[in-house]
């Protein structure tokens, strides 16, 4: 049976918004996100923080996504439903990831704090992280 991580006692924070480039600057490999026209080191390091936090956020965010899309998938009462196998195949996971993943969504799903909300961490790995170990 998976162990069960304990929750976050910190609320989320809510990250910088991304912004999408236009097509034209990110067809550019120099262009990310206009840090590259920032000249002051300070607000270069702030810009490029709120990115990263808003980047971090974004995979935890989805990788909840993933995680109870992969336990609706694996339902044994869904008349489609699919194998742990097969749900690896489609998200390009191992197996023994996907039926971590499984576990997890199905831990979100229970607990009523999906994606967004203030439970669904994960191990030592952060939230979104699943420890296969």
């Amino acid at each position: 049976m998976a162990e069960h991580a304990p929750r976050r006692e910190k609320p989320r924070l809510r990250p910088a918004p991304l912004l999408f480039e236009p097509a034209e600057a990110a067809s550019d490999p120099e262009h990310f996100f206009d840090l590259e026209s920032i000249e002051d080191p300070r607000a270069l390091l702030e810009r490029a923080t709120e990115l990263t936090l808003a980047f971090r956020a974004a995979a935890d965010r989805a990788t909840e996504f993933q995680a109870m899309a992969a336990a609706q998938l694996a339902d044994p009462r869904r008349f489609d439903r699919l194998t742990t196998a097969d749900i690896a195949e489609r998200a390009e996971w191992t197996e023994d990831y996907a039926k971590k993943m499984v576990e997890f969504g199905r831990g979100l799903m229970r607990g009523g704090e999906g994606p967004g909300g203030s439970g669904g961490s994960g191990s030592s790995g952060g939230p979104g992280h699943i420890d296969i170990t």
